[in-house]
Order: C-alpha cells, then sequence, then structure tokens
C-alpha cells in the first residue's frame, strides 16, 4: 500500500510540473509558401539564415521557398491565398491602386538596390553626361524601369534626353559588346559581374538620388487582423537573419551554400554580391520605412502614368509589428 501511495504521488507530482503556469510551449508548426520574385541565390542570405539557425522555427515557423518565376506573390498575397511575399516597394503601390488590401511590414533592404551603369571608358562620369546616350533597359516595367524614371527626374532628364533600347535581361554582354553606352541594372549584380570580368565600371544608384522603398515583407489585411503574431513571428525571425547576415557575412556565405544549388562558399563574385547586399541592408532603424520614401516611390508611379490618383501613403505600409 505504502508503495503504490508513493507512485501515486510520484505520477501527480509529474502531473503538476507538466502543468506549470511557467512552462512555455512548444509552438505549432505553421509552414509559410514564401514567393521570393527570384531564382535562389546568395543575395537571400538573411532568409538562409533565419532557417538554418533555427529563427524561424522557434516562432513557430517553417519557411518554403518559392521561386518560381511564374508565381505572383503580390496577386496571391492580395486575394487571401499566402500570407506573405518578398516584394519590392513599387509593387505595393501598384497593387493599393487596383484595389488589392496588402500591405508592407517589413524593409529589408534599406537602399533602393537599383543602378545605372557605365563602363569606366565610356567617359559617362556625371549624370547629365548620359543625354544623347543609348540605355539599354531590361523592359518597360518592374523595378529597374521605376528606378530609371525616378533617377531621371531627381537628375532633371527626361526620357527624350536619351535613346532606350530594351535588351532583356542581358546587361553585362551589351556593355562589353557596345550595344549600348549604359544599362539599368542592380548594385548588388551586374558592376560585380563586370568588374570582376576585367570592366571597370561607373555607377550611379538610384539610392544617391532619391529615397526610396526597396525590398521588403509584404502581407495582407487579413492577416493582420486575424493573425498578427504571425507576422511578428516572421518579421523578429527575419531581423535576426538579417542582423547575423551583417555581422559575419562569411558564416552566411557558408550557410547560403547549402540553400543555394551550385554556389560554392569561396566564390569570388557570389561573394562580392553578398557584401554588395550588406550595404544595401544597412542604414536607419532595421525593418523600418518611411513616408517620405513611399510618397517618393508614388511619385515616380504617378510621373510614368502607372498610377492615376494619388493615395494615402499610409495604406502602403505599417512599422507596428517591428520588435
Amino acid at each position: 500500500m505504502f508503495r503504490r501511495k508513493l507512485a501515486l504521488a510520484a505520477v501527480l507530482l509529474l502531473s503538476a510540473c507538466s502543468a506549470s503556469p511557467g512552462a512555455t510551449p512548444t509552438p505549432a508548426i505553421t509552414t509559410i509558401r514564401l514567393p521570393m520574385g527570384y531564382i535562389a541565390n546568395v543575395q537571400y542570405a538573411p532568409f538562409y539564415v533565419a532557417v538554418d539557425r533555427g529563427y524561424f522555427a522557434a516562432e513557430g515557423i517553417k519557411i518554403d521557398f518559392d521561386y518560381k518565376f511564374e508565381t505572383d506573390g503580390v496577386k496571391l498575397v492580395g486575394a487571401g491565398e499566402l500570407p506573405f511575399a518578398v516584394v519590392s516597394g513599387e509593387q505595393v503601390v501598384l497593387a493599393r491602386a487596383q484595389s488589392l488590401p496588402v500591405k508592407y511590414v517589413m524593409q529589408w533592404y534599406k537602399k533602393f538596390p537599383v543602378a545605372v551603369i557605365s563602363l569606366s571608358k565610356s567617359g559617362i562620369n556625371t549624370p547629365q553626361d548620359l543625354k544623347g546616350k543609348k540605355i539599354g533597359l531590361a523592359g518597360f516595367f518592374g523595378a529597374t524601369y521605376v528606378g530609371w524614371r525616378a533617377f531621371l527626374n531627381a537628375n532633371h532628364l527626361s526620357e527624350s534626353d536619351v535613346h532606350e533600347q530594351e535588351i532583356g535581361f542581358t546587361q553585362v554582354a551589351a556593355l562589353q559588346n557596345g550595344t549600348v553606352d549604359a544599362v539599368v541594372g542592380y548594385t548588388n549584380n551586374e558592376p560585380i559581374v563586370l568588374a570582376q570580368s576585367g570592366y571597370p565600371v561607373q555607377v550611379f544608384a538610384v539610392s544617391d538620388a532619391v529615397d526610396m522603398v526597396a525590398n521588403g515583407l509584404l502581407t495582407n489585411e487579413k492577416t493582420i487582423k486575424e493573425n498578427p503574431q504571425l507576422i511578428r513571428g516572421m518579421v523578429r525571425a527575419l531581423l535576426k537573419g538579417i542582423a547575423d547576415t551583417i555581422k559575419d557575412p562569411d558564416a552566411a556565405m557558408q550557410i547560403s551554400a547549402k540553400y543555394v544549388e551550385g554556389l560554392k562558399a569561396d566564390d569570388p563574385i557570389q561573394k562580392e554580391v553578398l557584401l554588395k547586399t550588406v550595404e544595401l541592408m544597412q542604414g536607419g532603424k532595421p525593418g523600418e520605412s518611411t513616408a517620405t520614401a513611399w510618397t517618393n516611390t508614388q511619385d515616380a508611379l504617378l510621373s510614368m502614368g502607372q498610377v492615376k490618383n494619388k493615395m494615402d501613403v499610409g495604406t502602403f505600409y505599417t512599422n507596428e509589428f517591428l520588435p
């Protein structure tokens, strides 16, 4: 009888311990399909770091990276089919103009990554030197075109001052072959490839001319209303990944090699891409976007005719989910 009482007491004690109000329950896992808008690349190092070091898992989140080009993350989030997507700021303004209930909740790149690039030998030393020159554009759409138009406006230039040419995604070859005098691309891409290939370049970053909203995390009003904790968890985890990547790019490079097929941790070009990406992530309060940058982004789209009516910039974004 004594042993039975002792055993019963032990069971009750264990039950009391497991029900302790101070115990931290293991969060249920939510799988997030996350449209990235591009192929797997070292530029996504903060996401890989946050996954690899368990920051997302600690928030009860499992990330399923979606790199499919045909995936329109903005529309899927706007329709409530997905809770998040990685997008550039101008896409948010365009979506709101179409009455899609989306909202930007965290800025990943603190600087707009688009730039006008020419070879050093071209003699294009100032933006005004672009007058009369052939400019290669991937197309008359997307972040590069919006950035290009904002760059022209900020430097008191217009499209009539230059000769625009659609070249697809062949910016590097177009400059090397002399097809055009300058191209519009990304500061953490084409200039690095050209320089590493023996072609010194002149780079005019759009962010040096005008502050615009760059890449970040998009959600929708449904998720904001029904699952704000999920948003906070996503933001917390990604901010930790960004901080770690900035602090230790070498470790971030090693981790990225696990997630990007064919990436070697000692690849000099991709390491430079990562270092340039780190530069884009620095400045100001982590994750925060500003009304000024949103106003500039909307103004660029208004001047292009892609947005017809001016909207309240407060509908584009919120910083309420930042730590």
